[in-house]
This record gives C-alpha cells, sequence and structure tokens, in this order.
C-alpha cells in the first residue's frame, strides 16, 4: 500500500508542469520507516525518490540531479534546516515540510537551495523560521508553494518567507506566502517574480542592489509595504495589485534612489500612500516612468521626498484620493513630468470635447502645504481651522500657494486599465 501511495505521489508531481520542468524520470519508492537520508545519499542524478504518506525525519541533503518527491501528507520535519538541496539540478516536489531551529544567525530554515538549476514546486511549509532560502544559485525554479509564517510573532521575530541571496536567472511564481515577514531580493539579478500572492507580511517583496528584475501580476495584500525598491536599476513592475498597505507606515511601493525603473499598469487601491519616491532617479542619465497606473482611496497617491527630477507620470488615474500628490517638506512635484493623467479634482473644461483638459491641471492647497511642512498639523484635517485656512488660500491671493504640479494635458476620457491575474 506504501509503494502505491508513493506511485501516485510521483505521478501527481509530475502533473505540475512548468518552467524548468525535468524530464520524466525513474522513481524509487520509499515506504515509512526505510532509511531515507541513506536513499537520497545512494540515489544517481535523473532518477526520482517518492515518499508514501507519513512523517519523516530531517535533516536531509538532495544531490545533483535528484528529485524528492511526495505528496502532501509526506511530512518531512527536524533539523536546524530540515531540506538542503545541494546538487546542481536537485528538486523537491509536493511534500509540507514543517518547522526549523530557531537562530536567525544561522538563517535557520525549512529549505536551503545552493545549487543552480535546482526547483523547488508544490511544497507547503509551515512553522519554520525562514521558509525557503536560497543563495548563490542561478536558473532556479521557486514555484506553486504555499509558506505560513506565525502570525502571533512581531515581525522581528519572524523570518521571510523566500530569501534569495545572489540569485540570477531565476523564477519565482504562483505561490502564496502569508504571516512572514518579507520576500527578499538583496544581490540578485535578471529574475522574475510572476503571480505570486504574498499577504500579512512586513515587506510583501523588498529588492536591494538587484537589478534587471520583473514583477509582473502579483497581489500584494495587507503588507506592511508592499515592494520597496532600494538600490536597484532597471525594475520593471507591470500590472500587479498592491492593496491595503496600513498604519501610518503602509506603503504600496516605495523606491529609494533607484533608477530606470518602468512601473506600469498596476492597481494601487486603500493603501495609506500609494507610491512613495525618495530621491530616485540619481543618475543624470536614468528615468523612472509611471504609466497607465490607477490610485484609489488613499490618503497620499504619491509621497515625494527629496529630489524629483527624473521621474515621468503618464496617463495614470487618480480618483477618491484625500490628496492626490504630496512633497514633504518645502518644494513641490513641478520637476517631474507630468502628462495625460486623469484626476478627479480637476477643475478645466473640454469644449472641443477631445477627452484632454483645455487647460492644464494645476493643484494647490494652503492647508496641505501647511501639513507637508509640519506632519503634525495632519491631526486636523476635516477641522474647521483647517478648512478656514484651505478657504483663505482660495480666496484671498496673499494667501495662494504654488501649484503642486502641472499636467499641461490632463486626460477626460477614461482609459481602460488591463490587470491580468489569470493563469
Amino acid at each position: 500500500m506504501a509503494r502505491g501511495w508513493a506511485a501516485a505521489a510521483c505521478a501527481a508531481a509530475l502533473a505540475l508542469g512548468g518552467p524548468g520542468r525535468a524530464a520524466s524520470a525513474p522513481c524509487a519508492p520509499i515506504a515509512a520507516g526505510e532509511d531515507l537520508p541513506a536513499r537520497l545519499a545512494a540515489a544517481a542524478p535523473g532518477t526520482s525518490v517518492c515518499l508514501a504518506p507519513g512523517r519523516w525525519s530531517g535533516p536531509l541533503r538532495v544531490g545533483a540531479g535528484v528529485t524528492l518527491r511526495g505528496p502532501r501528507e509526506a511530512v518531512l520535519a527536524g533539523g536546524d534546516t530540515v531540506v538542503t538541496l545541494a546538487g546542481e539540478g536537485a528538486a523537491l516536489e509536493g511534500v509540507t515540510l514543517e518547522g526549523s531551529g530557531r537562530r536567525f544567525d544561522r538563517l535557520d530554515a525549512a529549505l536551503f537551495v545552493t545549487a543552480d538549476r535546482a526547483r523547488v514546486e508544490g511544497v507547503a511549509i509551515r512553522g519554520a523560521l525562514f521558509g525557503i532560502r536560497a543563495e548563490r544559485a542561478g536558473r532556479l525554479v521557486i514555484r506553486a508553494n504555499q509558506i505560513s509564517g506565525d502570525p502571533g510573532r512581531p515581525f522581528g521575530l519572524r523570518g521571510d518567507g523566500i530569501r534569495l541571496w545572489e540569485v540570477r536567472d531565476s523564477v519565482v511564481m504562483g505561490n502564496e506566502l502569508h504571516d512572514g515577514r518579507d520576500l527578499v531580493a538583496w544581490y540578485s539579478s535578471r529574475n522574475r517574480f510572476e503571480r505570486n500572492r504574498i499577504e500579512r507580511g512586513r515587506y510583501g517583496l523588498h529588492f536591494m542592489y538587484s537589478h534587471d528584475n520583473r514583477v509582473a501580476r502579483n497581489v500584494f495584500a495587507d503588507d506592511v509595504v508592499g515592494v520597496f525598491v532600494m538600490y536597484s536599476r532597471r525594475v520593471t513592475l507591470e500590472q500587479n495589485h498592491f492593496l491595503r498597505a496600513g498604519g501610518a507606515a503602509g506603503i504600496g511601493l516605495g523606491v529609494k534612489e533607484a533608477g530606470d525603473l518602468t512601473v506600469r499598469g498596476n492597481q494601487f487601491v486603500a493603501n495609506t500612500t500609494g507610491v512613495f519616491v525618495d530621491t530616485t532617479a540619481v543618475d543624470p542619465d536614468e528615468r523612472n516612468v509611471f504609466e497607465g497606473n490607477e490610485f484609489r482611496f488613499h490618503d497620499r497617491a504619491l509621497l515625494f521626498h527629496g529630489a524629483v527630477e527624473r521621474n515621468e507620470f503618464r496617463g495614470n488615474r487618480f480618483r477618491d484620493n484625500r490628496v492626490s500628490v504630496e512633497v514633504e517638506g518645502r518644494g513641490d512635484a513641478r520637476a517631474a513630468l507630468w502628462q495625460g493623467n486623469e484626476w478627479d479634482d480637476y477643475a478645466g473644461y473640454d469644449l472641443d470635447r477631445d477627452g484632454v483638459g483645455d487647460i492644464p491641471h494645476q493643484p494647490s492647497s494652503l492647508a496641505n502645504d501647511w501639513i507637508a511642512r509640519i506632519p503634525a498639523l495632519a491631526f486636523f484635517r476635516g477641522s474647521i481651522a483647517l478648512g478656514a485656512v484651505e478657504w483663505l488660500g482660495r480666496a484671498l491671493p496673499l494667501f495662494e500657494t504654488p501649484p503642486v504640479l502641472v499636467d499641461p494635458e490632463p486626460r477626460l476620457a477614461p482609459f481602460a486599465l488591463e490587470v491580468d491575474l489569470a493563469d
């Protein structure tokens, strides 16, 4: 019976499909009670070891070209790190990994990947400090895994759901992460992050010194920060959902000293701040392009801190936000390029009915200007006092403030925004 379960597990694992899929390999069924570490050590490259349902003790090491498979009912537990994919082309499929050590100095993890062309597909991870930790490897496939953190712990005492360190040319696709700390990509370039769902974490996805990455069709929901791009170049973010990053620090997308970014076709909904831009782009030859995005139900849709030059905003939609664009401290965002955006507070007209406003959009607010200079005044939003300040700014030229931005061709006709999340 055990061998029959193992054979079924092999067949189910082979049905996963997707990028990085190796050709079907001979399957060596392992029944409960057999010496799994010894069988893995003896396995030849190109073979698979298939587990029956039950509990299996770690730590385990999977060598070059060997695949360890099993159903979700095959639970692997034990060791500071439960499973290590140590050889090129090693793979883990279908099983459940439970627990790990609890030491941050060792980065204890359910799974440690340290070999090129390794695959992790359809695995469930629960109760571990770090979920999947990958270092100094390339051409990995991390696909369709479910990684659960501990919502009862503060973020600082949780490990990362997925941690990439010096990982290149890899695919992170179709995973579900919740209640962990971060999905981290540090010093990791030319990777694809697609169709993942990351919920209730600190940073949904955090880039540091990681260039030429693509982030597409993901959902970042109820995180403190959806995505933060720091000191990275040529990162593309397309057709993602950034939802409900709440609290005082809640940010859908944050960028700091990053250049040549493309942010296109995303939906930002109900975050405290939709996009936070801090002194970016730095290099005079770089441009950051924000195009065709939708911003709704934010306290601040866009918040600038520091220089705003070399940022371009084209064809975005701003609706139902308390403030569309705010600049911290003194200053404005007129140095950025604004072209053809749709603004729900536009006060102009379109006499020729071409879908473009006949006068520029030049929003200004004395109350918002004061709050940008003295953030503590935000406590009085909606009060009679700040209402009077706003009235003075609009009624008396003496108190008139310069516009925050100038969009010479504001769009009035709705545009179609396509965010495809289907497989």
